[in-house]
């Protein structure tokens, strides 16, 4: 890909990413328009079934769940993650190229 494309498509996915936010955003707030009577709605709210679905949905998506996700190699969990530590203090890396002080 050529520097203008690659703009225009990271530009692309940068607008998708805030198109799909601000849709979920207001699929949030609308769903508080079906219920008109609010103080009724929020009556209805029975702690234990609200658990027993959070529990489903994470059971569900444990179930479905890649087993083998990708992991970008320099993030942690990565194949490149801490490949090249930071040097302990007191090392002094000297970049002379087989040059030497002939003093």
């Amino acid at each position: 890909m050529s520097g203008a494309t690659t703009a225009a498509y990271l530009a692309r996915r940068a607008a998708q990413k805030e198109r799909v936010r601000i849709l979920y955003r207001r699929a949030l707030k609308d769903t508080l328009n079906w219920a008109v009577h609010r103080h009724l709605f929020y009556q209805d709210e029975d702690l234990d079934t609200i658990d027993r679905m959070i529990a489903d949905g994470e059971a569900s998506y444990n179930k479905w769940r890649h087993p083998d996700p990708y992991i970008v190699p320099w993030a942690p969990g990565g194949s490149k993650f801490t490949r090249n530590p930071v040097p302990p203090s007191g090392i002094e890396i000297v970049y002379d190229y087989g040059r030497e002080d002939n003093d």
